[in-house]
């Protein structure tokens, strides 16, 4: 998917570019997250444990699959999916960095991941987050996203959301 600034491509989950991102994306959640309860921020230790605990290799064929986004041609942001049966994709992963916010980029996260769980035969995207991701939940409810009750457990996750795609 292509707009005027944007362009958002399948990628591996496995290439430099993903697993750049990814330690970005856990740096920035685990930060916000330790700032909230603890006043600090997250330690190196504590970032490459939530690497290993949360792992994201399953974003790939035949589990998933994982989106890169580029703003300019600037890697910019990301998003996976994880088939969870064969009507229904789970949300993860969504990041922007942060020089990008603010840029439409969550939006085109977003609009590539309803084309590509279509494509996979999906007609329901779910997901979890925290309620301290207020940015992420605004997203979320302002491209369709509806509150739904909680689908699994996980230490994070604190609100779920429903989307049928059409």
């Amino acid at each position: 998917m292509t707009s005027d600034e944007w362009s958002v491509e399948l990628a591996s989950v496995k290439s430099p570019e993903a697993l750049g991102l990814l330690r970005e994306y856990f740096v920035d959640v685990a930060d916000r997250y330790f700032l909230l309860h603890d006043g600090r921020r997250a330690t190196p230790e504590e970032i490459e444990t939530a690497l290993v605990d949360s792992p994201s290799h399953d974003l790939a064929p035949p589990t998933g699959v994982f989106l890169l986004g580029w703003h300019e041609g600037e890697l910019a942001g990301c998003a996976g999916l994880r088939l969870q049966d064969n009507r229904t994709v789970e949300l993860t992963r969504v990041f922007v960095r942060p020089a990008f916010r603010g840029t439409g980029g969550g939006r085109a996260l977003l609009a590539a991941v309803d084309q590509t769980a279509r494509n996979l035969g999906a007609t329901r995207i779910i997901l979890d987050t925290r309620l301290d991701l207020t940015e992420a939940r605004t997203l979320y409810t302002r491209t369709g996203y509806q509150e739904i009750p909680a689908y699994k457990q996980d230490k994070y996750a604190e609100i779920w959301y429903s989307k049928p795609l059409v």
